[in-house]
């Protein structure tokens, strides 16, 4: 099978020419995952930090059991179902403020898209037809469709070859010092009038390169967007659902965007499935006596019911266990353990947030022979551009974390 096996297939975020075959997962349970040749491999990334209660949980696993001999599909379009209900009650009970009112999609790509769209919408409905630029950050990442790559670093991002031939939007360095919030208020001032939302991923800035941040930034970027008169978006695609330590990022800084995005760890890392949730005031923009106020947004899966049951599932786990305290057990690991990294000279920085950790090397000369070595240490870890990192699920044990922090250490000492 190995010769053959990449016959028909064209992986993400690889060049298939230079390729080596993949290894080929038979089974997961927890944090492990099964290779067909019974390799057993501790995942570090918990499937691009989807499975946060780990593979296979069985509370989930009965409910999509109990929906597919229900329902496994049905549209959205002029019917709705229990799934959807429930789930959009409780994420407008866990969310902060008034944030309330829940769009479906099957991804976060979209999600964020539908975000962008509501945000110009919103204006275009009050005949600010002016207002259809998006604001976002440099270290940003939002999402590989077009109109998400728009909003991504265009330079140290995965999309610059695109950038002659996408949308122009305005991309400025996060107000993380007391200069670059003046320089950010000096330009909201210029441009406040064709800009409809700023866009940014909350005290994380994630596949754009793990960047942190505190949430006074936050705080800051909800006053200026109030008082220039411009919707707030937070994608937490990435930072929601417990990864930064808090059920949302946004609550580290206690206070309410107008706009949030999840997907992620929404379904447990059991289904395709993305949220975007708006205020009150963003709904009741798009009420109207004119059809064309209407938000014209359908994907087909929206809403799936397997999908709705898996994150209901996953929303009541969060209430079975104190995953808060797992997190914070995971982040003091991760800090003490990722910290001799520090004394290698192929290494630039390590910070931890939560249960996020994460190994900044100055470059990674041979991504392919890194990914090997880490491999043959029977852990399952992705680095990216300089970057290794870590977030396990978490219900991972100490034992297996530990398994992962010194197969970094190991391989980048070797």
């Amino acid at each position: 099978m190995s010769g053959s096996m990449l016959k028909n297939i064209w992986l993400p975020y690889t060049q298939m020419q230079t390729c080596n075959n993949p290894v080929i997962a038979q089974t997961t349970k927890g944090s492990v995952i099964t290779l067909q040749d019974g390799t057993e491999l501790i995942d570090g990334i918990a499937s691009w930090w989807t499975a946060c209660h780990g593979y296979n949980h069985p509370y989930i696993a009965d409910h999509v059991q109990k929906q597919l001999q229900k329902m496994p599909h049905i549209m959205f379009g002029g019917i709705i179902h229990e799934p959807a209900i429930t789930l959009s009650a409780k994420l407008a009970e866990l969310l902060p403020g008034d944030l309330n009112k829940v769009f479906f999609t099957e991804s976060g790509s979209v999600a964020v898209e539908v975000a962008m769209k509501m945000a110009i919408q919103f204006w275009l409905n009050q005949n600010k037809i002016e207002k259809t630029k998006i604001l976002s950050f440099y270290g940003g990442y939002h999402g590989d469709t077009m109109a998400t790559m728009a909003v991504c670093d265009p330079e140290e991002g995965m999309h610059h070859l695109f950038k002659d031939v996408l949308p122009h939007q305005h991309i400025i360095q996060l107000p993380t010092t007391q200069e670059l919030r003046q320089q950010f208020s000096d330009f909201l001032e210029k441009h406040h009038h064709e800009i409809a939302a700023i866009l940014m991923e909350p005290l994380v800035q994630g596949a754009g390169g793990m960047l942190f941040h505190d949430p006074e930034q936050l705080s800051f970027l909800r006053q200026q967007a109030d008082h220039y008169n411009i919707l707030l978006i937070f994608d937490e695609i990435f930072t929601g659902l417990g990864r930064t330590g808090s059920f949302f990022a946004c609550n580290q800084a206690d206070i309410v965007p107008d706009i949030i995005i999840l997907s992620k760890a929404l379904s447990g890392g059991t289904m395709a499935l993305a949220a975007t949730i708006a205020r009150e005031c963003i709904f009741d923009g798009f009420l109207s006596d004119k059809e064309s106020h209407a938000l014209m947004h359908g994907p087909t899966f929206m809403a799936n019911p397997l999908a709705c049951s898996c994150a209901n599932a996953s929303l009541n786990l969060f209430e079975q266990y104190d995953w808060a305290s797992n997190v914070k057990n995971i982040e003091a690991q991760l800090t003490q353990e990722l910290a001799a990294c520090l004394k290698l000279d192929i290494v630039k920085d390590v910070r931890v947030k939560g249960a996020i950790g994460v190994v900044e090397l100055h470059k990674i000369d041979n991504m392919n022979l890194l990914k090997n070595k880490l491999l043959e240490h029977k852990v399952w870890i992705r680095p990216f551009r300089n970057i290794v990192y870590l977030t396990p699920a978490f219900t991972i044990t100490t034992a297996e974390l530990s398994q992962l922090t010194r197969a970094i250490y190991d391989v980048l000492s070797s």
